[in-house]
């Protein structure tokens, strides 16, 4: 099986590859539109800005490339955010898979001490709707690093509360997304990521 994860300006693609080789899938780095488009699976990890990262996407026409995908892609982090379609983070628009707009968490008056943004740390998952997911993981915690969040809506595939409920996973046909980081969240993050990898076809 061919996995690709799309290399471009954005941090954290290393700690991916290393957490599929733990699941021993060799998995190939690069931006190659015709090995992309031609991948069993496709990975679309990040830990950038999204405005900077819209743009580099654009110049490279990586943009264009990821919505024309028919295989199983899955978004992490800020993935997930440019899957949606607008960011408030740099007020830019994104790639508009997902209906969503992506908003920056702001705490109550005179909770800000006590839910402190980013929302950093372990935190759990509910309402599972996907096939990335199996009932044993409902209420798992996993680990999430992020100051911008996806409401909850049609294409929410779990949900996480933190502030305010939003989506901790998005899926609409072939593409999926996690805001968390499936490849930081230890054995349970590992089973996400081989549910993905083991995907039937749509």
């Amino acid at each position: 099986m061919d996995v690709a994860i799309i290399k471009y300006n954005a941090g954290n693609i290393m700690s991916v590859e290393l957490a599929l080789k733990r699941l021993g899938v060799n998995a190939t780095i690069t931006a190659d539109p015709d090995f992309i488009r031609k991948a069993d699976r496709v990975i679309f990890p990040g830990v950038g800005e999204a405005s900077t990262t819209m743009a580099y996407l654009r110049e490279h026409n990586l943009d264009r490339l990821i919505t024309s995908l028919k295989q199983p892609v899955l978004g992490i982090c800020l993935g997930l955010q440019l899957m949606c379609s607008h960011s408030e983070e740099g007020d830019v628009d994104c790639l508009g898979i997902f209906p969503e707009n992506v908003k920056k968490f702001i705490p109550a008056p005179g909770q800000e001490y006590v839910t402190k943004v980013p929302h950093m740390g372990w935190n759990s998952i509910s309402n599972l709707k996907s096939d990335l997911f199996d009932a044993s993981l409902e209420n798992q915690y996993v680990y999430f690093v992020h100051s911008y969040y996806a409401a909850a809506g049609d294409d929410t595939a779990a949900t996480c509360n933190y502030i305010t409920p939003f989506s901790a996973a998005l899926q609409r046909d072939n593409f999926y997304a996690t805001q968390f980081h499936p490849e930081k969240s230890g054995p349970i993050g590992a089973r996400i990521l081989e549910n993905f990898i083991n995907l039937k076809a749509r």
